[in-house]
């Protein structure tokens, strides 16, 4: 599989669990969690549609971009990909990356900020598939997953849209527990790369309109379902 970008090819598809292990490690340690963040005229929302017992292992990876000021959708890049690493809990970077690079690498208009259904740094080893991809495309990236992969919660959470509380792992705050929504389950908001946590939660928060998640992974998430139902 050949990429525009420059980074060992393992880093995409390593060979063995082991071996992945080690490069998640790696690559967390080249997240950056501070802001680095420019103008932004253009953001993303990434997200993967698939199911774990196909026996054909179809991947269907969507980007969609869209422009900051009004969220009017500009772009959408859509692939189809065999699977080509196993669904291990906590590896699915590896599993979903080769897709959402070869997605993005069909894209005119480059995004200044991407959102990524998925996590960040709230992860075992600190690269959830928002900073594996932060980190191969050297792009900001923010995690907006919906279930805790690790931590706990500091405080129970209000009712509320807005309510918002830390997430808890090995005594660091990796993620911020959000509730976008009235009755709707929180989310969990982290930096992938390039974003600080503070910052992250905030743009979720600008970005969205009335649904439980921001515009941008849910266009995107609306996208990749729409691939795999065609």
């Amino acid at each position: 599989m050949s990429s525009q970008f420059s980074f060992p090819q393992d880093w995409l598809l390593p060979p063995s669990l082991q071996v992945a292990a080690g490069i998640q490690k790696t690559m967390a340690e080249r997240v950056i969690k501070a802001d680095q963040l420019g103008e932004l005229k253009y953001i993303a929302g990434m997200d993967v549609s698939n199911n774990p017992y196909d026996p054909a292992q179809l991947i269907y990876a969507s980007i969609v971009i869209l422009r900051a000021d009004d969220l009017q959708i500009v772009e959408v890049a859509n692939v189809m990909q065999k699977a080509r690493f196993p669904y291990v809990s906590g590896f699915l970077g590896f599993r979903e990356a080769p897709a959402l690079v070869a997605a993005f690498e069909q894209l005119k208009q480059q995004p200044d900020l991407i959102f990524v259904d998925g996590h960040g740094i709230s992860h075992p080893r600190g690269l959830g598939i928002a900073s594996h991809i932060g980190v191969l495309l050297d792009c900001p990236t923010i995690g907006v997953a919906k279930n805790l992969l690790v931590g706990k919660p500091s405080t129970e959470l209000s009712l509320q849209p807005g309510a918002q509380t830390p997430v808890i792992y090995q005594n660091k705050t990796i993620a911020m527990l959000l509730r976008t929504k009235l009755r709707s389950n929180p989310l969990i908001i982290s930096t992938g790369h390039r974003v600080a946590l503070t910052t992250a939660v905030q743009l979720v928060q600008n970005y969205l309109r009335g649904y439980r998640l921001p515009e941008p992974t849910r266009q995107a998430h609306l996208a990749a379902n729409r691939l795999r139902q065609s």
